[in-house]
């Protein structure tokens, strides 16, 4: 049987959303951040070196890293998630695949790295300074960065209902949770309806409700950002 180690609060929960959209059997190992740091449990480095999840085990296969493990699951047990791979719609899964984690997700991290900054505990005679050197490098590079690619998105959106094709697939599986964290936030929700619309029809597939009630607690979940 298939086993999924997952992280509340992270990207291993769109793993959860893939599975049952496969109506897999599978079984979750959960691992809870810590509450302090938010960090994930050393518990994790036991299964990989890097103690992050989502980390799949399958017969004799561990998979990490949320791209490949959807991947996996689609050529595995989903082809009807995929593209036919004689076509270019093929090359087009295969960027979006690599687009959410490659592109859209490291300023939407970087933003809330910063944010943590700002916010973290100093003394009161530094914040001032702290303040002033994250929201430049928000104006100089973040800001820009981060609508250049919703807008991207948006666009593609825009003459497509689904990322790849005219259905549902594993493409809007795995951007799925880059597009939720950035919808999380009011200003970016409301500059994009289309991106908001987009998010919403995603979290109202059977599929992925069956999986937030097995993944728990989610962030990033319908009820959280809209």
């Amino acid at each position: 049987m298939i086993q999924l180690h997952h992280l509340n609060h992270s990207r291993s929960q769109r793993i959860i959303w893939m599975l049952e959209e496969l109506e897999l059997n599978y079984e979750i190992t959960a691992h809870q951040r810590d509450t302090d740091t938010g960090l994930a449990p050393a518990s994790l480095k036991k299964v990989h070196p890097l103690g992050k999840a989502p980390v799949l085990i399958d017969d004799d296969l561990k998979l990490a890293e949320s791209g490949a493990i959807i991947d996996y699951l689609a050529q595995s047990y989903g082809p009807q998630l995929l593209p036919d791979k004689n076509s270019t719609a093929w090359w087009d899964y295969v960027y979006w695949l690599h687009y959410a984690e490659g592109s859209l997700m490291p300023p939407l991290v970087m933003r809330l790295v910063f944010d943590k900054v700002k916010d973290a505990p100093m003394p009161f005679f530094v914040r001032p300074l702290i303040n002033k050197i994250v929201a430049g490098v928000d104006k100089a590079f973040l800001h820009q960065q981060i609508h250049t690619q919703l807008n991207f998105v948006a666009d593609h959106l825009s003459c497509n209902e689904w990322l790849v094709g005219d259905g549902f697939g594993a493409a809007d599986i795995q951007m799925s949770f880059p597009l939720e964290a950035a919808m999380h936030r009011a200003e970016m929700a409301d500059s994009y309806p289309r991106l908001k619309a987009y998010v919403t029809r995603l979290q109202a597939r059977p599929a992925y409700l069956r999986a937030l009630e097995k993944g728990g607690s989610y962030l990033y979940g319908p009820k959280a950002a809209m």
